[in-house]
């Protein structure tokens, strides 16, 4: 007796606006997947520059301004109760906080057999308060790493840890492919675009936006105790320089010429080339001031063989210490990073298998709780 088909769901994500950043991925990747296993994916949101490409893998988009921060918004519950009747969904995924309390009012307004299943995604480390508790509101709650999940159980503790599921963020390895170390022709192709990371010396990455929470001044410290001790260390920070950024490009680059070291830091936009930029390298930065959920580019650089360098705390601290521990320095202690540098480009440690952390694995377990809450009885 062959078993029953699996019957094809709806599943509505929503999230604020489809324009860029992790949580916006993270959305296009489920409705990828949700797709090419026969389901229906919706997205709500008040649109933005990735709609085109979410109707191009075959996902829908409706637009409503569930995002903007303002009492009038939750009266959009009505809508989404309309909504979810008209297009029968199964299951709603919130994944950020205002459009997760609109979904919860629409859900609780439901009789309990006429709701979809209700999940919600923990993307970041918010300050806790009541109106970030609501991401801990829906039937099972996904945590992007184990840092999130000890954070979701320390700062809410009502929440029943059997409801939370730890599913890290997976990439693509075919756009981060291993490269050898040192790559010869990745470090040409970036020298011949910024003649500041020529020479022989190794080259320091730290990809990252124009923010003071990424660390760019703690990278610059490091260049300088590198070069002081006689290496030709150069240091690239793609992402730093940004439209609105100026002022404090202007900072960074006065601490570099205070530093002696004008002349080996390139500040530039970010890069369509990230994985190019990574076989350059000889080190990979994770410098996070604050604490990050997860930590993606540390498996990004992985992925393409290069060791990473990293405070150790929030998710990169958790990467590191599991695959990596020789990376991970006592936040801000800046002698210890200048020494776990000078370790790791004397002898780097062999590469990391990042299998565990591919996008297919993401994927797959995050269907995986879709199957589990539709298929199952109970009712959070």
């Amino acid at each position: 007796m062959t078993s029953p088909e699996p019957r094809r769901l709806t599943v509505m994500q929503l999230l604020p606006a489809l324009e860029s950043g992790g949580v916006e991925r993270s959305t296009l990747e489920i409705a990828d997947a949700l797709v090419r296993a026969g389901h229906r994916a919706i997205v709500v949101s008040a649109g933005g520059r990735l709609v085109p490409k979410l109707l191009a893998l075959g996902g829908e988009h409706v637009e409503l301004a569930i995002g903007r921060k303002s009492p009038a918004t939750l009266r959009h519950a009505f809508a989404l109760r309309r909504l979810w009747a008209a297009q029968n969904v199964d299951l709603v995924h919130a994944r950020s906080r205002l459009p997760a309390w609109v979904g919860l009012l629409a859900w609780r307004g439901l009789a309990e057999d006429a709701r979809p299943r209700f999940v919600t995604t923990v993307h970041g480390l918010n300050s806790p308060s009541r109106y970030s508790a609501v991401m801990t509101r829906g039937e099972r709650v996904i945590c992007v790493s184990g840092t999130v999940r000890e954070y979701v159980l320390q700062h809410y503790p009502d929440t029943d840890p059997a409801r939370l599921r730890t599913i890290p963020r997976g990439i693509d390895p075919a756009a981060f492919p291993r490269a050898p170390w040192p790559d010869p022709d990745a470090r040409a192709w970036a020298a011949a675009i910024h003649p500041a990371l020529g020479g022989d010396g190794p080259l320091l990455l730290l990809p990252g936006r124009g923010t003071r929470l990424k660390g760019h001044a703690d990278a610059l410290a490091l260049l300088a105790a590198l070069r002081g001790d006689g290496r030709d260390a150069r240091l690239w920070l793609p992402g730093a320089r940004e439209s609105g950024r100026e002022a404090y490009i202007a900072e960074l680059e006065q601490q570099a010429q205070a530093l002696g070291i004008a002349e080996a830091v390139a500040f530039t936009a970010p890069t369509d080339a990230i994985a190019r930029a990574y076989a350059a390298s000889d080190l990979v930065l994770q410098l996070s001031r604050k604490p990050e959920a997860f930590g993606r580019t540390v498996i990004e650089a992985w992925s393409c063989g290069r060791a990473v360098l990293g405070w150790n705390h929030g998710g990169v601290g958790e990467l590191l210490a599991r695959s990596q521990a020789g990376g991970a320095v006592a936040p801000f202690d800046a002698d210890a990073l200048h020494r776990s540098a000078c370790e790791l480009l004397t002898q780097p440690p062999p590469a990391v298998d990042t299998m565990a952390f591919s996008l297919r694995a993401m994927q797959e377990a995050t269907l995986a709780v879709y199957a589990e809450l539709v298929d199952g009885a109970d009712r959070g």
